[in-house]
């Protein structure tokens, strides 16, 4: 998060009014210039709800916010404060990452028909072993920065309205199981032959086509923008990559949208010994991120092809240039130990979506000499958890 975010929670836990909700939304409006939007405050940086409850208990029944207009400041951190009359206020990180369900008139809510409203009891206290807590807000945004509106939606409508969602989870034959956990050696064998390096070469020089306009992408808040742009720039041919240059003050419609083979990796290219998928990731090394991986479903679907090789192209960014770019395959073992699995999914129809520790990637840019380290044992071990998930 950034500065304004934790100065703000800082004061909110530390200095501000207590007991009065008016005189607790006065202040702090007042204190962080922040506008009101209906229930809703906001500044450029954050977004907050206030709450209030005469009981001192930290669980709170009331109607926080409609999924609509969570939907409008879900890129922001979005917060939830809690004036409580006869206790300190409580501030809890409430993106949609950390919504359990929707508890009002979520019959009507699909993915196409965001209806209803989420409850302070829908707001997840503990996730995946952390507390949702100011000491935690920095590790938990980031988190939820990996992860897609549609990700969260998905699981949202699923759990709230039981309606099965339009991706199901991928259930592989006897056959296509093999193939999942053969990838594991073909992965090998393909970054040790000479088509590896001309997958990088190839990557990396239409890295450096765009590097001026790649740094200054890098500098853009809104995550997603940041990500499709650069991958645009990347992936596009001349023509293309020059109108996005051209129109870079435009930016969401400069942006082309490209069908991927089967919804993984943002760059295809065939070789005689594998079919290369590779999705390019943006590591900004000041910023704290753990980038989204990749739908595990759509994952494990592609892998049971007899081709399949998926990579991942990290390009390093620091406060003044492109310092390094990586070729990595997906099972490298440290990527393996730094996959994050989301497991609030888990008993769901889909296996959902996994994440990376953004830290791990910055220590891999860092290394002097990177080589792909795949540990076969480590990573079929890896595969076969998760084709139980």
């Amino acid at each position: 998060m950034n500065s304004k975010c934790n100065e703000f929670v800082e004061y909110v836990v530390s200095s501000a009014p207590q007991h009065n909700k008016q005189v607790v939304e006065d202040d702090i409006c007042k204190r962080f210039q922040l506008i009101k939007d209906r229930k809703v405050y906001h500044n450029e940086y954050f977004a907050v709800r206030f709450s209030y409850s005469k009981s001192s208990s930290e669980y709170f029944n009331n109607t926080v916010l409609s999924l609509s207009a969570l939907e409008k400041y879900d890129k922001l951190p979005f917060f939830v404060v809690l004036i409580r009359q006869n206790a300190e206020n409580l501030i809890l990180l409430s993106n949609s990452t950390f919504i359990k369900k929707i508890s009002h008139s979520s019959k009507e809510l699909s993915m196409t028909n965001i209806k209803g409203s989420f409850n302070g009891s829908d707001i997840i206290r503990n996730y995946n072993g952390t507390q949702n807590a100011p000491e935690n807000f920095n590790y938990l945004f980031a988190v939820h920065q990996g992860l897609d509106w549609e990700d969260n939606l998905s699981r949202l409508v699923e759990i709230s309205s039981n309606i099965k969602p339009v991706h199901q989870k991928f259930c592989p034959n006897t056959e296509e199981n093999a193939n999942i956990i053969s990838s594991v050696e073909r992965a090998k064998n393909f970054v040790k032959s000479k088509n590896y390096l001309v997958l990088e070469e190839d990557l990396n020089n239409r890295c450096k086509k765009s590097s001026k306009e790649i740094l200054i992408a890098s500098h853009i808040e809104n995550t997603n923008i940041r990500g499709r742009l650069i991958e645009s720039l990347i992936i596009s041919d001349d023509a293309v990559r020059q109108q996005i240059i051209d129109n870079l003050c435009n930016l969401e419609q400069a942006l082309p949208s490209y069908n991927t083979q089967n919804g993984l990796g943002d760059y295809y290219r065939k070789f005689d010994n594998g079919d290369t998928y590779t999705d390019i990731k943006t590591k900004v090394i000041y910023l704290n991120s753990n980038p989204k991986a990749y739908n595990v479903d759509k994952f494990l679907r592609q892998m049971a092809d007899t081709k399949s090789v998926f990579m991942f192209f990290f390009i390093g960014i620091d406060k003044n240039s492109i310092f390094k770019t990586l070729l990595c395959s997906v099972y490298h073992e440290k990527l393996i130990d730094n996959t994050i699995f989301q497991y609030h999914w888990a008993g769901r129809s889909t296996r959902g979506a996994a994440q990376f520790n953004g830290s791990a990637i910055d220590e891999m840019l860092n290394e002097k000499s990177f080589k792909n380290n795949i540990v076969v044992d480590k990573a079929v071990s890896f595969l076969k958890n998760v084709l139980s998930m």
